[in-house]
């Protein structure tokens, strides 16, 4: 099969032929039609994620139909549509058994640590595995993980999101952010999306958010102008670019969850302010099978449509790459096979 594979840090990635995975005792084995393109992809390029074995395929954003199973795997079977975790659990340590699988600190994660999903057969362990339901789109179960999954779990388990409550979502305009917009609403909740692109205000207001501020300016002060004390809620999808501003959108009592770090460089913490307002900072990582459950619910009952972009080839994940990089995209870019 053609894959793309990562050979070194800072290097492009390159196409090359791959043996079509067997499954282990307790995996199977997915065809894939599609994958989706993560900014993580492209810092574990630049060398952001020390863990990561070279070579590697990357990417984690894994759905399809099952084409074989290992002779251990009981709840699926061949022609069975799946979406996979972004990593595998371990199954056996406190936060696997009790439904809290992202916290798992022996997880391996697809295309850092095993082989990931720029392949169109990826091998996966069923402890990763949650069945689609009929009528969920291809789309939307190949980004059920990393993507509306794990904003599910940022916005409603992490942030405690309720209706009438009001989100600053920092990056709105990313493949992330949008998605973000979308489950905001979907939840109840009054939106505002900060971006730095400009031509993305009117698709951001398309999409549902109640107001669009700019990262050109003090957004801050726009949020207090719109809401008088602050924001409920911060989803903080960039990090060191707009942390700060976003902390001071908060109102007293508010909540913030870090969901992204672009450019992993530390941020500063003004602690005064933090426990002078009673603001909390948490940080959220990934899905667990229930988050992405629930997301199928949602677009079954028509709350929730993916966003995205455009489709590419396997032979144009670097163009893919500068795009990205340069913000060309509102939405998730997909890998199609």
């Amino acid at each position: 099969m053609k894959a793309v594979r990562l050979k070194a840090i800072k290097s492009p990635v390159e196409t090359f032929e791959a043996p079509i995975p067997e499954p282990g005792p307790g995996d199977v084995v997915i065809k894939q039609k599609m994958t989706g393109i993560c900014y993580r992809d492209i810092l574990t390029q630049d060398g952001y994620l020390p863990r990561v074995k070279l070579p590697i395929i990357p990417g984690h954003e894994i759905s399809g139909t099952i084409s074989a199973v290992g002779s251990e795997v009981n709840n699926f079977k061949v022609g069975d549509r799946v979406a996979s975790l972004i990593y595998e659990p371990c199954g056996k340590c406190e936060y696997c058994l009790s439904g809290r699988e992202n916290l798992c600190r022996d997880k391996k994660t697809f295309g850092e640590s095993i082989e990931g999903a720029y392949a169109p057969y990826v091998k996966v362990n069923q402890r990763s595995l949650v069945k689609v339901p009929e009528g969920v789109s291809e789309e939307g179960s190949v980004i059920a993980a990393c993507v509306t999954g794990m904003l599910y779990h940022a916005l409603a388990i992490e942030g405690k999101l309720q209706p009438g409550q009001t989100v600053l979502i920092t990056g709105a305009g990313g493949g992330i952010g949008a998605h973000a917009v979308v489950i905001s609403k979907a939840l109840g909740a009054r939106v505002i999306a900060e971006t730095s692109s400009e031509w993305k205000r009117e698709k951001l207001l398309e999409l549902g958010a109640d107001h669009v501020v700019s990262a050109s300016e003090d957004f801050e002060k726009s949020v207090k102008k719109i809401t008088g004390l602050g924001v409920d809620l911060v989803l903080e999808c960039v990090g060191i670019y707009t942390f700060s501003k976003a902390l001071r959108s908060l109102k007293p009592g508010g909540r913030m969850v870090v969901v992204g770090n672009v450019v992993p460089d530390p941020v500063e913490l003004p602690l005064g302010l933090i426990i002078l307002k009673g603001n909390s900072i948490t940080g959220s990582i990934s899905s667990t099978r229930s988050d992405i459950s629930q997301v199928f619910n949602l677009e079954l009952q028509g709350k929730l449509k993916p966003i995205i972009d455009r489709t590419v080839d396997l032979d144009s994940v670097e163009d893919a790459y500068r795009e990205i990089r340069s913000k060309k995209n509102i939405g998730r870019v997909l890998i199609r096979f």
